[in-house]
C-alpha cells in the first residue's frame, strides 16, 4: 500500500520527512536506518540538524547506507562525507552508531564486509536481516540506491551488497540488493525536481518502460512504501 506524502517544495518536503522520521524514530527503542545521497537528503539533513537536533535521540539511531561511490570518505562524491558534513557533525550522536561502507575498499571484499556486518548488526525477519527504515532517491533513469536500468540483475541478487557501475562513468558502487530493501519495515522514497516526474509516473501508474526500472521493483514486504513527493515530481499524478 503506498502512501503520499506531496508538498509545494523540495524545502516542504524534506520538513515533513523529518516529522516522519522523528516519529519513527520516537516509536523503537533502537531504529536501524539505511540513508541515500543525492540534493534531497541534503536538504534532509540541513532540516534535521537545524530543528530536530534536541528533538530526537539520536543515542537510539543506527545508521547505515544504501549505497555508496567507491571514493575515500572525505571526498566529494561520497555519501557519507555529505551526510556527516550536514548531519552527522551537528548532533550528538555517538560515532558507534554510524556504520559506513568503505568506499575506499576493494569493491568486492567491501561488499562482502558490509553484508556481513548487516547479517550481525541487523534484527531478523525469519532468516533475513531488517531495516527499521531504507530510504531511497529515484534516478532520472529509473534507477535506485546504485542498481541501475542496465543492471537489473543485481537486484534479485541472493548477497545483501553488491558492486555495480554508474553506466556512463564506469564509477564502481557497492549497492543494497533488492531483497534486503524489500524485507524492511518501511520503505520511504525521497524524490523532488519535475525533471523526475515522468518516471514518477511510470512507476506508480505502472506504465510505458516502468518495468525496465530498478525502482518499480521496490514492494516492500511489508506494504509500507512512503513517497515523499514535491509538486514539481508529483504535477503528473497529483
Amino acid at each position: 500500500m503506498m502512501e503520499f506524502n506531496i508538498t509545494e517544495s523540495k524545502k516542504q518536503t524534506a520538513r515533513l520527512f523529518s516529522e516522519y522520521l522523528s516519529n519513527l524514530i520516537a516509536k523503537n527503542n533502537i531504529s536501524h536506518i539505511a540513508l541515500s545521497g543525492g540534493s534531497t537528503p541534503k536538504e534532509v539533513f540541513k532540516e534535521l540538524a537545524k530543528h530536530f537536533k534536541n528533538e530526537i535521540d539520536w543515542s537510539k539511531v543506527q545508521f547505515y547506507w544504501g549505497d555508496e561511490r567507491c571514493v575515500p570518505p572525505d571526498d566529494k562524491e561520497s555519501n557519507y562525507k555529505m551526510t556527516n558534513e550536514y548531519l552527522f557533525s551537528k548532533i550528538e550522536l555517538p560515532p558507534g552508531n554510524i556504520y559506513r561502507i568503505k568506499g575506499e575498499n576493494e569493491p568486492v571484499v567491501e561488499a562482502k564486509r558490509y553484508a556481513d556486518l548487516l547479517e550481525k548488526n541487523l534484527p531478523k525477519v525469519g532468516m533475513q536481516p531488517q531495516f527499521d527504515l531504507v530510504v531511497l532517491g529515484l534516478g532520472d533513469d529509473g534507477h535506485t540506491a546504485s542498481i541501475f536500468p542496465n543492471q537489473m540483475h543485481l537486484w534479485n541478487s541472493k548477497a545483501y551488497c553488491e558492486v555495480a557501475e554508474h553506466p556512463l562513468t564506469g564509477q564502481k558502487r557497492v549497492t543494497l540488493t533488492g531483497s534486503i530493501i524489500n524485507s524492511a519495515k518501511e520503505v520511504a522514497f525521497l524524490v523532488t525536481g519535475a525533471n523526475k516526474a515522468e518516471k514518477v509516473l511510470e512507476i506508480i501508474k505502472r506504465k510505458g518502460n516502468y518495468n525496465t526500472y530498478p525502482a518499480s521493483l521496490v514492494k516492500p514486504n511489508s506494504g509500507k512504501l512512503n513517497w515523499f513527493l514535491d509538486a514539481a515530481a508529483a504535477k503528473l499524478i497529483a
